[in-house]
């Protein structure tokens, strides 16, 4: 049975859900206050199997037929005590919940194999609007404290880890105008150092029916240089990056994930 969970939070858990990743964490030797992103493969008792710090789909595999030798079909079941303790932040009531996803389009050597699996992969995350923010949209204007959250805190290639957010200063260009639900413009980022930055055309489109909004569609394409800490791995130079906006399906589970940015700060993400 495959599980996503956030570590970040995981780690800190007091119920049985948090018991159960520290007993795993602890035989990969990890401990509660560091680091343990990686996949981890164990039985439903909370032995663990087979573990790596990978996104390689081939590695996986291997880690899969590691722990199939070593898993005990015939062992009994334990006893799974109800999780209890509600630990994801809630999106705000009456605002909307947009799909984010980045795609990095081109900037690596054909003969470079890293940089092509990393051409493969997409970064995904959600923005949220207040309900105010959504009553705006719906009513034809781009409310400004949106516009901006979607720039510093989405605008962001995420597509090989987590990715340093911009800074209000780092916002040099905010130039979105909305006009009979067509939403066009610019958009310009760039730290002081000019070691990272990303400008952008910007395309969108927005409908609302009975003063609610059922379509919010935008795309930011342009190019983008640099990376963070985390997100080694970048093209040289300048390259082609692409962010896409998309009302989300709240119905589904994937769509509670909170926001990136939102994790231990969601006043501050929705100021």
């Amino acid at each position: 049975m495959p599980v996503a969970v956030d570590q970040h939070i995981h780690r800190v858990r007091k119920d049985a859900e948090g018991e159960l990743f520290a007993q795993v964490l602890k035989q990969a030797g990890r401990g509660l206050d560091g680091y343990s992103q990686g996949v981890y493969l164990f039985s439903p008792d909370g032995k663990l199997l087979a573990f790596a710090n990978t996104a390689d789909a081939d590695h996986v595999k291997r880690l899969l037929q590691t722990a199939l030798k070593k898993f005990d079909p015939d062992a009994p079941l334990p006893k799974f005590a109800d999780a209890g303790t509600k630990v994801l932040a809630e999106a705000p009531k009456g605002g909307l919940i947009i799909d984010v996803t980045a795609k990095v389009l081109g900037g690596y050597d054909p003969a470079d194999k890293q940089g092509q699996r990393y051409l493969q992969s997409v970064g995904r995350d959600h923005l949220w609007l207040r309900a105010d923010e959504a009553k705006a949209l719906a009513e034809g204007t781009l409310p400004e404290s949106a516009m901006r959250r979607l720039v510093r805190y989405h605008l962001i290639d995420n597509t090989r880890g987590e990715p340093p957010m911009w800074r209000d200063d780092e916002v040099k260009t905010l130039d979105l105008t909305q006009r009979d639900g067509k939403v066009t413009g610019t958009v310009r980022l760039e730290t002081k150092s000019g070691d990272r930055g990303f400008t952008a055309d910007v395309l969108g489109f927005v409908e609302a029916k009975d003063g609610r909004v059922k379509r919010f569609d935008l795309l930011a394409k342009g190019e983008f240089w640099g990376e963070g800490p985390f997100t080694r791995g970048a093209p040289k130079g300048k390259f082609p990056l692409a962010v896409a906006f998309a009302l989300a399906d709240p119905e589904l589970a994937i769509s509670q994930v909170p926001p990136q940015a939102a994790r231990g700060n969601v006043a501050g993400y929705l100021r």
